[in-house]
This record gives C-alpha cells, sequence and structure tokens, in this order.
C-alpha cells in the first residue's frame, strides 16, 4: 500500500515537471519570435504609414498648416521681390519684342537715322536691363538728341538721358537738367520727333 501511494506521488510529481517544463519553453518559442503570430498585425511594431513618405504628407496636418503657408509665401518671405523680378523679366521681353516689330515694321529707318537696326537692337537691350520701363521710342529719341545736341551741350549724351528718363524725369526734364532752357528743350525735342517720323516713312 505504501509502496503505490509512493508511486502515485512521484508520478504525479513527474506531471508537474512535464508541464511546467513545456510551459517555459513555450514562453521562451513567443518571446523569441516563436509561436503563433498575434492577431492584431499592428502590435508589435509601428503603426502603417510612419516614415519619410507619412511625414512629408502630414507635415501640413502637423503643423496645423504651417507647411502649406511656408511653401507658398516665397514673395512674402522676400517682401515681393520674387514677383517684381519676374515682372522686371517679363515687361523686358515685352518691350524688346515691340522693338523688333517696330525694327521690321520700318526697315529703313535706322539707316535713316545714322545707325543700324543691329546697333538700336543691341543698345535698347541693354539699356531695358537697368530700366525695364524705357520703350524704344525712348531710347531712339535719346540717341538722336545726343547726336544733334552733344557737339553744343557736351553733358548731353545717350546715357545721361537714359539716366534721367530712369530717375522718372521726361525727356525735356532730363534735358533741362543737362543745360538746356526750356525753349531749347522743347524745340530740341521737336525736331528729333520730325526726324523720326519721317525715318519711319517708307
Amino acid at each position: 500500500m505504501q509502496t503505490r501511494v509512493s508511486k502515485l506521488v512521484i508520478s504525479v510529481v513527474a506531471c508537474a515537471l512535464v508541464i511546467g517544463m513545456y510551459s517555459i519553453a513555450s514562453a521562451q518559442g513567443r518571446g523569441r519570435g516563436g509561436g503563433k503570430p498575434s492577431s492584431n498585425p499592428g502590435m508589435g511594431g509601428p503603426p502603417a504609414g510612419v516614415g519619410v513618405d507619412r511625414g512629408i504628407s502630414t507635415s501640413s496636418d502637423r503643423s496645423n498648416g504651417r507647411a502649406d503657408v511656408g511653401r507658398g509665401n516665397a514673395s512674402d518671405n522676400s517682401n515681393g521681390r520674387s514677383d517684381a523680378g519676374l515682372d522686371r523679366a517679363r515687361l523686358q521681353r515685352e518691350n524688346a519684342n515691340r522693338a523688333n516689330d517696330e525694327l521690321k515694321d520700318h526697315p529703313f529707318m535706322a539707316a535713316r537715322l545714322h545707325t543700324t537696326a543691329k546697333d538700336l537692337r543691341a543698345g535698347y537691350q541693354t539699356a531695358l536691363v537697368s530700366n525695364p520701363s524705357l520703350t524704344f521710342g525712348q531710347y531712339v529719341a535719346a540717341t538722336r538728341l545726343a547726336a544733334n545736341l552733344g557737339p553744343r551741350f557736351p553733358d548731353v549724351t545717350r546715357g545721361a538721358i537714359l539716366s534721367g528718363l530712369a530717375d522718372d524725369r521726361s525727356i525735356g526734364q532730363t534735358l533741362q537738367d543737362l543745360g538746356l532752357n526750356k525753349h531749347q528743350a522743347s524745340e530740341a525735342r521737336k525736331q528729333v520727333d520730325r526726324e523720326i517720323k519721317e525715318a519711319k516713312k517708307h
């Protein structure tokens, strides 16, 4: 009787040991990535979408819209300089195109004004860099005024006239600034207007 009890106790202890060892081994397997996968794929790793793509696409949300504003306000940050630069380039291009059209429409004008179309075009394009608002007519007038008045008024040069126009002075005002009186400036301008008008005739 005592022997049977001892064998029963030994069997129970042995079973308990086997069950305990199995439990430990199973737990270790799950800890190393073994065992059944989790029923929730989001557990044990970063949430879906985390990374560079998610960071870029949600930059606006996370910054309460500041990222979008930052990308769209380059003009504001530069105090409008970027827009002003584009406007200057556009105006410069438009005026240069108008000059080309005028030279094509009046192929003999340059020669009659004792110059060449190439020189007028090149000089005008150079002048547009510092004054994109300068018209081709103003440039041609400045060229003729300098040729007509230079011998009597050495300060009257094409560059000086163009500089006055860039400072928002009219041609008449600029000529007076350069030493002519009001009557002389008016007569000089009228003469040049007649010359240009005659030069444009076919």
